[in-house]
């Protein structure tokens, strides 16, 4: 197990779910930098401190061994919060030493120090810094992070105008620190998030076209259907009857609310990491699949929480991305949970780009699976629990 080393001590640090065959560290460069500008620099944690984006939980593992008074979290990632929980208790850390937010919270009311590590969403980070803006004072110390590749003009940009006057130090080790001063005067303007359209009039699917759908900041593709989504809303399997479906990475929801739609006796399970999607998904069912419909809405790790045999059917469209890292390790654990939720006979739809070779993945895992549909850049595939 790696570790992080730092003026407060090391800490064994892992990612969740714990998988020992996982190269990737629960920290990076830019992880290290920060702590260690805060260590050298003598930077004052006595008041609320708030680490908004910390990705696995090493920021606040580290700073809760510093003593702030108070020490806050807030993350869209319900994987990276049981990360941060399971770091925070091999570290010894009391249960009460830092407070966990999501980013669908009120933040708190005022912020001594910030400290940010730039998320991969740039809408994500614009959302959070409007939310967290009313809380900073004069006096607050504000520092970002981020790798060389993840800090860019636009970044910084949203630093100036949302919070004060803003530089960047050297790179060291690929990774820079953003400095901003808070400015009083500052008028940020309307924070644009959620942000909502009007799905296209050809959205491939009955009752779809013209619905306005909202879509909270971080969500993929928030501004517009994906090609991806409109391929399977194109390919949906008919008549379910009473059968009970996951969308499963739900994002905005809108391959289950076309289900909803089509399918008056199917009961729905929305489910997705980012508090985020799920809040996308649960705004957009309650607006448009009928009063008194109900469905479930759940932030969790996928379906590994699930009943075994309690699904029929299982809609995906897999992430081939972890933060910055290309790895199709999301989509193995999607599918292999899948096969354990569905009942024998129960099916697994996915869509996906054709390169990434789910076709494979998928035999691996149910033992069988077949093309429902294609064009020159997407794949659907079924598979089914014997």
């Amino acid at each position: 197990m790696n570790r992080l080393s730092t003026s407060w001590g090391a800490f064994a640090l892992t990612r969740h779910p714990e998988d020992p065959r996982d190269p990737l560290r629960a920290w990076d460069a830019s992880d290290e930098y920060l702590l260690g500008h805060l260590a050298d620099t003598g930077t004052d944690l006595s008041g609320t401190v708030a680490v908004l984006g910390d990705r696995w939980g090493a920021l606040v593992t580290a700073l809760q061994a510093a003593g702030p008074g108070e020490l806050v979290q807030i993350t869209d990632s319900y994987l990276g919060g049981r990360a941060t929980r399971t770091n925070l208790a091999r570290a010894g850390a009391a249960p009460d030493a830092v407070r966990l937010l999501t980013t669908q919270d009120p933040p708190p009311e005022r912020i001594d120090v910030l400290l940010v590590r730039v998320p991969k969403s740039l809408a994500l980070l614009e959302d959070q810094l409007h939310r967290l803006a009313p809380a900073v004072h004069e006096g607050t110390v504000i520092v970002g992070t981020g790798m060389v590749k993840e800090i860019h003009t636009s970044t910084l940009k949203l630093f100036e105008r949302i919070l004060g006057p803003t530089r960047t130090s050297l790179a060291v080790k690929k990774a820079r620190l953003i400095h901003a001063t808070p400015d009083p005067a500052a008028v940020p303007g309307p924070n644009p998030w959620p942000y909502r359209y009007a799905l296209p009039a050809d959205a491939p699917a009955p009752g779809l076209p013209g619905r306005t759908v909202t879509n909270h900041a971080g969500v993929f593709c928030a501004d517009r259907l994906d090609i991806g989504t409109r391929f399977l809303l194109a390919h949906l399997p008919r008549d379910l009857g009473r059968a009970r479906v996951a969308d499963l990475g739900c994002g905005n929801g809108v391959v289950g609310l076309a289900v909803a739609l089509a399918e008056p006796d199917a009961e729905l399970l929305f489910t997705d990491e980012s508090y985020q999607a799920v809040a996308s998904a649960e705004a957009n069912f309650r607006a448009h699949a009928g009063e008194g419909r109900a469905a479930e809405f759940r932030v969790g790790d996928g379906l590994a929480d699930l009943a075994p045999g309690s699904l029929d059917l299982v809609l995906n469209n897999p992430p081939f991305h972890s933060h910055q890292a290309t790895t199709d390790r999301t989509a193995r654990r999607m599918f292999a949970d899948a096969r354990r939720a569905l009942r024998p006979g129960g099916e697994l739809w996915v869509v996906g780009n054709r390169h990434l070779g789910h076709h494979i993945t998928l035999r691996r895992i149910f033992g069988n699976g077949e093309l429902v549909a294609s064009d020159p850049k997407f794949v659907i595939l079924r598979a089914v629990r014997r």
